[in-house]
Protein backbone atom coordinates (compact mmCIF):
# COMPACT_ATOMS: atom_id res chain seq x y z
CA UNK A 1 0.00 0.00 0.00
CA UNK A 2 1.21 3.48 -0.90
CA UNK A 3 -0.54 6.78 -0.33
CA UNK A 4 0.17 10.46 -0.68
CA UNK A 5 -1.93 13.11 0.98
CA UNK A 6 -2.32 16.56 2.44
CA UNK A 7 -3.36 17.41 6.01
CA UNK A 8 -4.67 20.69 7.35
CA UNK A 9 -4.88 20.91 11.12
CA UNK A 10 -5.92 23.34 13.82
CA UNK A 11 -4.30 23.32 17.26
CA UNK A 12 -7.31 23.87 19.53
CA UNK A 13 -5.73 24.20 22.97
CA UNK A 14 -2.68 25.62 24.67
CA UNK A 15 -0.55 23.10 26.55
CA UNK A 16 -2.69 21.42 29.21
CA UNK A 17 -2.40 18.34 31.40
CA UNK A 18 -0.14 16.97 34.09
CA UNK A 19 3.57 16.21 33.78
CA UNK A 20 4.52 13.88 30.90
CA UNK A 21 0.96 13.93 29.51
CA UNK A 22 1.05 17.70 29.03
CA UNK A 23 0.25 18.65 25.45
CA UNK A 24 -1.93 20.36 22.87
CA UNK A 25 -5.07 18.99 21.21
CA UNK A 26 -5.27 19.23 17.42
CA UNK A 27 -8.08 18.54 14.94
CA UNK A 28 -7.19 17.88 11.29
CA UNK A 29 -8.64 16.91 7.92
CA UNK A 30 -6.79 14.73 5.40
CA UNK A 31 -7.23 14.61 1.62
CA UNK A 32 -5.55 11.58 0.02
CA UNK A 33 -5.58 12.01 -3.79
CA UNK A 34 -3.20 9.06 -4.36
CA UNK A 35 -3.98 5.69 -2.77
CA UNK A 36 -2.48 2.53 -4.30
CA UNK A 37 -3.19 -0.94 -2.96
CA UNK A 38 -1.65 -4.04 -4.56
CA UNK A 39 -3.98 -7.04 -4.46
CA UNK A 40 -3.99 -10.52 -6.00
CA UNK A 41 -6.16 -9.27 -8.90
CA UNK A 42 -4.02 -6.19 -9.61
CA UNK A 43 -3.53 -2.72 -8.21
CA UNK A 44 -6.47 -0.72 -6.88
CA UNK A 45 -6.25 3.05 -7.37
CA UNK A 46 -8.22 5.30 -5.09
CA UNK A 47 -8.78 8.60 -3.36
CA UNK A 48 -9.61 9.18 0.27
CA UNK A 49 -11.10 11.82 2.50
CA UNK A 50 -10.56 11.69 6.24
CA UNK A 51 -12.83 14.32 7.80
CA UNK A 52 -11.48 13.77 11.25
CA UNK A 53 -8.08 13.26 12.78
CA UNK A 54 -7.78 13.78 16.51
CA UNK A 55 -4.20 14.36 17.60
CA UNK A 56 -2.44 14.91 20.92
CA UNK A 57 0.91 16.69 20.55
CA UNK A 58 2.93 16.14 23.71
CA UNK A 59 4.80 19.19 25.03
CA UNK A 60 8.02 17.26 25.66
CA UNK A 61 10.74 19.33 24.04
CA UNK A 62 11.18 22.30 21.76
CA UNK A 63 12.82 20.42 18.89
CA UNK A 64 11.28 16.91 19.02
CA UNK A 65 7.61 16.46 19.89
CA UNK A 66 5.94 13.04 20.17
CA UNK A 67 2.28 12.64 19.28
CA UNK A 68 -0.59 10.15 19.09
CA UNK A 69 -3.26 10.33 16.42
CA UNK A 70 -6.67 8.70 15.82
CA UNK A 71 -8.65 9.23 12.65
CA UNK A 72 -10.95 7.91 10.00
CA UNK A 73 -12.64 8.52 6.72
CA UNK A 74 -13.76 7.12 3.38
CA UNK A 75 -11.81 5.47 0.57
CA UNK A 76 -13.12 5.27 -3.02
CA UNK A 77 -11.31 2.88 -5.40
CA UNK A 78 -11.53 1.91 -9.07
CA UNK A 79 -11.90 -1.77 -8.18
CA UNK A 80 -13.20 -3.74 -5.23
CA UNK A 81 -11.03 -3.71 -2.12
CA UNK A 82 -10.62 -6.51 -1.10
CA UNK A 83 -11.63 -8.35 -4.31
CA UNK A 84 -15.28 -9.43 -4.32
CA UNK A 85 -16.46 -6.79 -1.83
CA UNK A 86 -16.91 -3.03 -2.42
CA UNK A 87 -15.35 -0.04 -4.17
CA UNK A 88 -16.40 2.17 -1.22
CA UNK A 89 -14.61 1.52 2.07
CA UNK A 90 -14.02 3.22 5.38
CA UNK A 91 -10.67 3.70 7.04
CA UNK A 92 -9.89 3.91 10.72
CA UNK A 93 -6.37 4.44 11.95
CA UNK A 94 -4.15 5.19 14.88
CA UNK A 95 -0.55 6.39 14.91
CA UNK A 96 2.38 7.26 17.14
CA UNK A 97 5.02 9.61 15.81
CA UNK A 98 7.52 12.38 16.24
CA UNK A 99 7.59 15.94 14.92
CA UNK A 100 11.07 17.33 14.28
CA UNK A 101 10.37 21.02 14.74
CA UNK A 102 12.07 24.02 13.21
CA UNK A 103 10.96 27.67 13.27
CA UNK A 104 8.41 27.50 10.43
CA UNK A 105 8.77 24.03 8.87
CA UNK A 106 8.89 20.54 10.35
CA UNK A 107 9.39 16.91 9.45
CA UNK A 108 7.47 14.07 11.00
CA UNK A 109 7.82 10.30 11.10
CA UNK A 110 5.20 7.88 12.35
CA UNK A 111 4.05 4.29 12.54
CA UNK A 112 0.36 3.93 11.70
CA UNK A 113 -2.11 1.04 11.99
CA UNK A 114 -4.90 1.32 9.40
CA UNK A 115 -8.02 -0.82 9.03
CA UNK A 116 -9.92 -0.74 5.72
CA UNK A 117 -13.44 -2.15 5.69
CA UNK A 118 -16.75 -1.66 3.88
CA UNK A 119 -18.61 -1.58 7.23
CA UNK A 120 -21.22 -4.04 5.99
CA UNK A 121 -22.05 -2.25 2.71
CA UNK A 122 -21.25 -5.52 0.94
CA UNK A 123 -20.92 -9.17 1.89
CA UNK A 124 -18.37 -10.44 2.67
CA UNK A 125 -16.65 -7.78 4.75
CA UNK A 126 -13.19 -9.22 5.51
CA UNK A 127 -11.32 -5.94 5.92
CA UNK A 128 -7.63 -5.22 5.47
CA UNK A 129 -5.23 -4.35 8.29
CA UNK A 130 -1.94 -2.59 7.55
CA UNK A 131 1.03 -1.22 9.44
CA UNK A 132 2.47 1.83 7.69
CA UNK A 133 5.58 3.92 8.10
CA UNK A 134 4.91 7.52 7.10
CA UNK A 135 7.11 10.55 6.57
CA UNK A 136 5.68 14.05 6.42
CA UNK A 137 6.72 17.62 5.77
CA UNK A 138 4.79 20.49 7.29
CA UNK A 139 4.54 24.24 7.53
CA UNK A 140 3.18 26.21 10.47
CA UNK A 141 1.05 29.31 10.12
CA UNK A 142 -0.78 31.48 12.63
Amino acid sequence: MWNLGVRYGWVLTDAVGPGPLRGRFEYAVDVVPVFLLTQRNGTAYGIGLNPFALKWNFAASRSVTPYVDLGGGTLFTNTQVPPGTSRVNFTTSGAVGLHFLRSKYNWSAEVRFMHISNAGLATPNPGINTIQVRVGFGRFSK
